[in-house]
């Protein structure tokens, strides 16, 4: 195990060592999947949706040694062909290795299109493409799915950010395609993740769609406090750094327990290295934080209509809003009508600037709504 220059990682999975608590949500998931039942996994993003699934596969890899984890992300994907593509790279890259013997096996299933095989360019390990006309996707995908189950081997395979299938034009036949693979591949067991729940909602709980209560549900909340605070304090004493309870408490409601935003305020903290977190030790990273992304907040901020600005500027002052639309917001804020803060929301959140929680309407980058609420 590497032993990490800044134990509060923002990004990418090292070991259990570097992952806090979810203990009870680490062993369902596994147990889960063990049992051969597919899961749909859902969180806003960043609440840690992917450290949770790396840290399962972790452990189920330490007690099967010879399965095979994948993991992918298609949230920048928007076809059929895309989503195949990268499915492809993943399961075909998995070997690391191009020998004669692995390609005679490959071949012997993928023919309905060429494969690629280069070296990437930052790590120069082996990497695969799959070069194939649209009209073959079937074809590609089903090769694709007959070489994982004749492998042999055991998969677990997490596709992350799943409802952008919903996005694709043909999202009605790409969802009855995967589920009429999946369900015939006893080998594999899927982790289906997501962030936007309406959309994820639709796939797997509206009758008439291929996925309806094909998995078993899991969501994630917020860490639990306590647990964080001792593993946030155990980390900064190895860097000679006192954390006491009252100024974790300060972070942890400050960004209302999301994962993320807590960690990269540890790790700024953990970097700067004060003998004790005080307040100002506080302001002054999350000042150096607003400050560092400010170009790009103000970027995304002029793209929206007037109205999205002044609703979202709205949002940030209040930090949650629970109405909408009701009276008092609307005249604090001098907001128009009804109909138009219902078209200026639902761009907002189709945008990710908004997430409805279940307590109300939130900004959803923590740091934005620090900066929107500067704007004059």
């Amino acid at each position: 195990m590497n032993v990490l220059r800044n134990p509060f990682l923002i990004y990418g999975y090292e070991s259990p060592a570097y992952f806090c608590g979810r203990e009870k949500e680490t062993e369902k998931l596994a147990s889960a999947l063990r049992n051969g039942r597919n899961v749909t996994l859902m969180s806003p993003r960043r609440m840690g949706k992917t450290g949770l699934i790396k840290n399962t596969f972790y452990r189920i890899h330490s007690e099967m040694p010879e399965a095979i984890c994948l993991y992918m992300d298609i949230y920048s994907t928007t076809s059929l062909q895309e989503f195949i593509k990268l499915f492809g790279s993943v399961v075909l890259g998995n070997g690391g290795t191009t020998s004669q013997r692995f390609l005679e096996k490959v071949r012997s299933f993928i023919k309905s299109c060429k494969m690629v095989f280069s070296a990437n360019p930052i790590t120069g390990a082996p990497e695969v493409s799959l070069d194939f006309q649209p009209s073959e996707s079937e074809a590609t995908l089903k090769e694709i799915f007959d070489y994982l189950v004749y492998s042999g081997k055991e998969y677990f395979i997490a596709i992350d950010e799943f409802q952008q299938i919903a996005e694709y034009n043909d999202s009605k036949t790409v969802e009855g395609l995967l589920r009429s693979f999946i369900q015939f591949c006893p080998n594999l067991h899927f982790v289906f993740s997501g962030s936007k729940s309406h959309l994820m909602s639709e796939i797997f709980d509206k009758p008439g769609h291929p996925f309806y209560r094909s998995t078993e549900k899991m969501h994630i909340g917020v860490l639990n406090m306590d647990e964080y605070y001792l593993f946030a304090k155990s980390k900064m004493e190895t860097n000679g750094i006192v954390l006491s309870r009252d100024a974790f408490e300060k972070i942890y409601n400050q960004f209302c327990g999301h994962t993320w935003y807590i960690q990269y305020m540890l790790n700024k903290i953990y970097e700067f290295r004060p003998k004790n977190v005080t307040q100002e030790v506080i302001n002054e990273c999350i000042i150096d934080i607003v400050e560092s992304n400010k170009d790009d907040y103000q970027r995304s901020f002029i793209l929206l209509t007037s109205n999205q600005q002044q609703l979202l500027r709205a949002i940030a002052k209040e930090k949650n809003v629970e109405n909408i639309n009701g009276n008092e917001f609307i005249k604090k804020y001098g907001l128009k009508g009804s109909s138009s803060i219902n078209r200026a929301i639902s761009a907002l959140i189709n945008k990710e600037y908004v997430y409805r929680y279940a307590e109300g309407y939130q900004v959803y980058d923590r740091f934005m709504q620090l900066w929107l609420v500067t704007l004059p």
